[in-house]
């Protein structure tokens, strides 16, 4: 086989495409999750905590042209300051929590499924009548229906 057809055949495999899609929607979920903590979740928490704004909590580690204090984080940057911004790693975090615990639930969910597909089949509670097939209970030693005596199991 050529290196092209052998591509061709482990691209087209289920594993890779699956892998593919989940990706791809790991990464829509992804900026869901971003949009959700930076635009719902942080401000009304930055509000609680003093009107503070979490994508502007940094740390100037060396002052830039013009010298500090600065305002913003865009403003720290655009002096060329060294700065640390702590906040972003809030926001990234809390989102990595939430994209963690969704993907807990959803594991979680398929555990719970997988484990009643692999259940053992529940044990048989009625049997045939040797006799007239008829369903009978399994312990039973005369059928109901045509009163025969049955075998013992």
């Amino acid at each position: 086989m050529s290196l092209a057809q052998d591509f061709k055949k482990f691209a087209m495999r289920g594993n890779v495409v699956d892998m593919a899609v989940g990706i791809i929607i790991g990464g829509a979920f992804g900026t869901i999750v971003k949009s959700l903590v930076d635009d719902v979740l942080m401000p009304p928490i930055g509000m609680l905590i003093g009107n503070v704004d979490f994508a502007n909590l940094f740390l100037v580690v060396k002052s830039g042209d013009p010298a500090g204090p600065y305002a913003t984080l865009a403003a720290a940057k655009e002096a060329g300051a060294v700065s640390m911004a702590y906040g972003m790693f809030i926001n990234a975090l809390v989102s990595f929590l939430i994209v963690a615990f969704a993907v807990f639930l959803l594991i979680r969910a398929m555990v719970k499924l997988q484990s009643k597909e692999d259940a053992p089949p529940a044990a048989p509670t009625t049997k045939d009548c040797d006799y007239c097939k008829t369903s009978i209970p399994i312990k039973a030693v005369r059928c109901p229906h045509c009163t025969s005596e049955l075998k013992a199991a």
